[in-house]
């Protein structure tokens, strides 16, 4: 699964890399030659954009403890992408306000300053939604490694616990074999005392006979 979302990787990274190239382009062209280079941009953008969400299908068949590192690949790409887009739309709008003043044949100063103003204002939200991309990255990032410890602590208290467990399972037996052992010395000792008894009795039991006998002769 990984090996698909790495191959997917090369391409975009390939693709973007084309992509980057031919929106710097876009500004020395013109005519014909220029609408067909923004043509193939919007063609490379949108596969772009496919390939991308093939890559999001990949890792949403990753597993969860695995999945963290590529959704954080993925951010960067979306990140990427937008910029990208971002670019090829400034390119757009200088594309068309050029159109436009070689229609109406204006010197465009109204139009540079404009646009100035707008590829500005464009910038600045950029480099905010970019920090509040990072913000949000590093907040996720965050709570998926609390996540993770959560769970790992969750399972050393398991183990624990089943050790715990184990630990009285343990003792109980050892008290239940210190008993059984206990009573079978006990019944050793009894039946050695009781032979040691009879053994007596025997013998005593053989000499009187034996004395009454030769007494009696």
């Amino acid at each position: 699964m990984s090996s698909d979302f790495e191959s997917y990787e090369q391409d975009f990274a390939v693709l973007t890399a084309e992509i980057t190239g031919r929106i710097g382009k876009v500004p020395k062209l013109v005519g014909d030659e220029k609408k067909q280079m923004v043509a193939n941009i919007e063609k490379q953008l949108e596969e772009a954009r496919e390939l991308l969400e093939q890559m999001e299908l990949e890792v949403r068949e990753i597993p969860p403890q695995s999945r963290g590192m590529y959704s954080s690949r993925m951010r960067s790409y979306k990140q990427e992408m937008g910029k990208l887009e971002a670019d090829f739309k400034r390119s757009r709008i200088a594309y068309s306000d050029e159109v436009r003043n070689e229609l109406l044949g204006d010197d465009g100063n109204s139009s540079e300053n404009q646009r100035a103003h707008l590829l500005d204002n464009t910038e600045r939200l950029e480099r905010s939604s970019r920090r509040l991309e990072a913000g949000y990255q590093i907040a996720v990032e965050t709570e998926q490694i609390g996540q993770e410890m959560l769970e790992n602590l969750s399972h050393d208290r398991e183990k624990i616990q089943r050790a715990r467990e184990r630990l009285r399972e343990t003792d109980a037996n050892l008290g239940k074999s210190s008993r059984i052992l206990t009573g079978m010395l006990r019944r050793i000792i009894q039946n050695r005392i009781l032979m040691v008894v009879l053994a007596v009795i025997i013998i005593f039991t053989t000499i009187m006979a034996i004395y009454f006998s030769v007494k009696g002769r």
